[in-house]
């Protein structure tokens, strides 16, 4: 084929692609095609272990629910009209519900202007947004750098880290077991779980991983790594273990490895990721402990469910290892306008909404019908818990969990196990999840235990 012909079935394709994309509707011609079409893409050119994994896709293969559009800032709709309630939320981005008004306004009068930036004037939405961060964030945080998302956001922490302890001779960093902080090389070095990692060893060396949620643990590893001369340059740690599980820690965890890193010149890594911007019920979760970090990193729920974005933010004294040469870590879209305007969208809505409250609110009413489902079903459920609107059941065996997660799909919830805690499935609502809708979820949940239990 030559190149005018190939051309021309390429732009074809597309033409009919952007028509579908400007409909409101589909005739059911149009949906049975482009569901077709979808499911077959994926299996020849995505990834056909999607179609094995995925809750909404047929035993056949041949069918899968083709997510369209959101219903409302709590739902989505597939392209077949059935709605959902998400309680998934793209793995924690939808803070401020889907399509959030404010938030499109904001992307849209940007996209007007100047979508991305020049690289060589100075972008004012970057600087603006690093601003409202150092005034957003607790304790003594105040530089920004932007990132696309988490993975971005630990990579680029790890370095600021490791560039900081550089001249003292420091150069380990521990994490904890049952962690995630992305799967690129720096993170994933980071992260617990054997599967992601073995088959790309050798990692980043100078990791060491201790029980989460154990100080004494932590405190020995420290010790012995000085002792060795391995010593420790970051401790990094999500405040809540998300896709661990939905672990949280004792109490008394958190401010004790803050003080511990005081103690021996340790640089606290916390990531925030998935439980910042009011997903705990704080604006983030360290402000539950009362602890300040070195170095805090964020994204997903940052962008407003719009656009990725991220962040690092540090302390001044931290961040200084850049300044003499700015260019030691960079992103081309890392800080675009868009990701900007969308963040400072987000953070206003937040606040004015008092959005963490709400996941306050919301997470204790779901989390104590959880815990009443789990002394219901004993015999299905290990244990419920969470924080705001941070929750999870876990569940006898993984088998179950699978189970639960595609009865709850089949009757319109969204919800999904997570990566490092095969038994746990979470529940992640937008934090502008109505009371009503909270009691739907339970009443859903409950009757799809029923039906698990009468199966088994």
């Amino acid at each position: 084929m030559n190149d005018d012909n190939r051309y021309g079935d390429i732009t074809e394709f597309i033409d009919g692609v952007l028509t579908t994309i400007g409909k409101e509707t589909l005739t059911g011609d149009e949906l049975a095609l482009f569901n077709d079409e979808v499911v077959a893409n994926f299996r020849d050119y995505v990834n056909p272990g999607f179609l094995e994994y995925r809750k909404s896709v047929a035993d056949d293969g041949n069918y899968a629910a083709v997510e369209w559009r959101s219903s409302s800032p709590n739902t989505l709709m597939d392209s077949r009209g059935n709605t959902y309630i998400d309680c998934l939320g793209g793995f924690g981005i939808y803070n401020v519900g889907h399509r959030n008004p404010a938030v499109l306004k904001a992307v849209r009068q940007q996209m007007d202007k100047q979508p991305l930036h020049s690289q060589e004037l100075l972008d004012p939405l970057r600087a603006l947004l690093a601003k409202v961060l150092a005034q957003l964030t607790p304790g003594g945080l105040q530089y920004s750098f932007f990132t696309n998302s988490g993975t971005e956001s630990v990579e680029a922490a790890l370095k600021l880290a490791k560039g900081y302890q550089a001249s003292r001779g420091k150069t380990t960093v521990i994490s904890t077991t049952g962690a995630f902080h992305g799967k690129s090389l720096g993170s994933l070095s980071a992260t617990a779980k054997s599967v992601f990692r073995k088959p790309f060893m050798p990692l980043v060396p100078g990791f060491r991983h201790v029980a989460y949620g154990d100080i004494d643990a932590m405190r020995k590893i420290v010790a012995d790594c000085a002792t060795v001369g391995d010593d420790v340059a970051a401790i990094i740690l999500e405040p809540v273990q998300g896709e661990g599980g939905v672990i949280v820690p004792p109490a008394d965890y958190l401010p004790a490895i803050r003080q511990l890193c005081d103690d021996e010149g340790i640089v606290m890594i916390l990531d925030e990721v998935q439980t910042g911007f009011g997903r705990t019920g704080r604006m983030f979760a360290c402000e539950h402990y009362g602890v300040t970090p070195d170095i805090l990193c964020l994204a997903k729920s940052m962008g407003g469910g719009v656009v990725p974005a991220g962040a690092v933010v540090a302390t001044e004294e931290l961040f200084s290892t850049l300044f003499e040469n700015p260019f030691l870590h960079t992103s081309t879209f890392g800080g675009n306008p868009l990701a900007c305007a969308a963040a400072l969208a987000t953070i206003k809505e937040l606040i004015d909404n008092d959005l963490p409250g709400a996941a306050a609110e919301k997470g204790k009413v779901m989390l104590d019908r959880m815990i009443a489902l789990k002394d219901e079903f004993p015999d299905l459920i290990l244990e419920a818990r969470g924080q705001g609107l941070l929750m999870a059941f876990e569940f006898q065996e993984n088998d179950i969990g699978y189970a639960f997660s595609k009865g709850m799909f089949d009757r319109g919830v969204l919800v999904a196990g997570t990566l490092i805690n095969a038994k746990t499935v979470r529940i992640e609502p937008p934090l502008t999840i109505t009371l009503d809708q909270c009691h739907q979820v339970m009443d859903t949940a409950r009757a799809v235990l029923q039906e698990v239990r009468n199966s088994l």
